[in-house]
């Protein structure tokens, strides 16, 4: 592995632990939402909102890990009774295409954050900035581009003949 796909690959690590603590506030958040609701008559304000935000940061910040361990749901019934040559073929296409709207989605984000910040559009029942949620989905699936570059890279390599 060389330095900067070792370097991606750590920020991509990264955020997959900022995912699991996001995982493990929504959980935190909705039991104690839920305990003070019961016993207290008294619902944490804005639980709603919070649970939506940090499900987009588990989703976005999951998502570069998620394909560098190719934990992505694939049916591969078609092409597993193909060559190994074609199922390279394959990967590489689906790579490229990956990569492409990918980088669509990371593109698109950020200029919606910009609007958002530019509108001040908040949420409405905390009044938290919209736009670091959409500049997180940016981020993600920036960083899930960029590893998608790697391993396609990596498969035009493959096809070439070089390990």
């Amino acid at each position: 592995m060389g330095k900067p796909q070792h370097v991606v690959y750590g920020i991509a690590g990264a955020a997959n632990a900022i995912a699991a603590a996001a995982v493990a506030g929504m959980m935190v958040l909705t039991c104690a939402d839920v305990f003070l609701r019961f016993f207290f008559r008294h619902p944490i304000q804005g639980t709603y909102d919070i649970v939506g935000f940090l499900g987009t940061v588990v989703v976005s910040f999951s998502l570069a890990s998620t394909t560098i361990l190719k934990g992505h749901i694939s049916v591969d019934f078609f092409t597993s009774h193909l060559s190994r040559t074609s199922q390279r073929i394959i990967d590489v296409f689906i790579d490229a295409v990956s990569l492409g709207i990918f980088a669509l989605i990371a593109w698109r984000s950020a200029v919606y954050a910009i609007r958002l910040k530019e509108a001040g559009e908040v949420s409405l029942t905390i009044q938290f900035p919209l736009y670091p949620v959409a500049f997180g989905i940016a981020l993600g699936c920036a960083l899930t581009a960029i590893v998608l570059a790697i391993s396609l890279v990596h498969g035009l390599k493959r096809l070439g003949g070089r390990p």
